[in-house]
């Protein structure tokens, strides 16, 4: 992956991010919400890291279920980040890092590991080593969970869902500036085929492995330590 070349993109879009997210995903409510079904914990003030955060939209949806969580952003794009910041602004308990997620030294573990459309930017072998550091970097509990894209088990079936894609957001009402900016985007995608990413994480030690959810190549899949 390019850093430079995803950190320009999500710069560039980053003041109109969170408008167009529910256009740009279909599913969008239930990629949302179904990842908060499977964050259960007893503590009063559990850890999360959301990597890849971006303008902080799913950590915002942490926050309302668990207002005294304590929650660390890290992302590589400083202006989605200036969002984020404005989103949370005056929470103490909310740490932001703009650095690259895939080699950052956390201090400190956490009980959980959240991330949205961002880790199909990396490579295949990038995605196997970023998943051991989560597994090392979550208690033992822990959870992490990861809403994101997947590539086509089948060229034919990529084929279908990037046809699938395009013909829904065409219908969103999204100009069509945003719609070529959008699918402009997507060359700097990686996506994984599910199954792999699936053994993946169950290889470097992760139990309870599972897609918990798919909406053509829209998936959100957990796993346990």
């Amino acid at each position: 992956m390019n850093r430079t070349d995803v950190t320009t993109q999500f710069d560039d879009s980053a003041s109109s991010y969170d408008q167009q997210r529910q256009k740009l995903i279909p599913c969008f409510e239930d990629f949302y919400s179904i990842p908060m079904s499977l964050i259960n914990t007893n503590k009063t003030s559990p850890s999360f890291l959301d990597i890849g955060a971006g303008t902080g939209l799913l950590s915002a949806r942490i926050l309302k279920a668990f207002p005294d969580a304590h929650i660390t952003l890290i992302d590589l794009s400083a202006k989605m980040l200036d969002v984020a910041r404005k989103r949370f602004s005056g929470n103490s308990a909310i740490t932001f890092i703009e650095s690259d997620y895939t080699n950052y030294a956390f201090a400190k573990p956490f009980d959980f590991v959240v991330s949205s459309l961002s880790i199909h930017h990396l490579s295949n072998a990038d995605k196997q080593i970023l998943f051991k550091r989560i597994y090392q970097t979550l208690n033992h509990g822990g959870r992490f969970i990861n809403a994101d894209q997947v590539l086509g088990a089948t060229p034919e079936i990529d084929k279908f869902y990037k046809t699938n894609w395009i013909e829904q957001i065409s219908a969103s009402g999204l100009s069509e500036s945003e719609i070529a900016a959008a699918i402009e985007r997507t060359k700097l995608d990686q996506m994984a085929p599910l199954n792999d990413q699936l053994n993946w994480l169950s290889e470097v030690g992760f139990s309870n492995v599972n897609c918990f959810y798919k909406h053509f190549n829209f998936t959100i899949v957990a796993g346990e330590k």
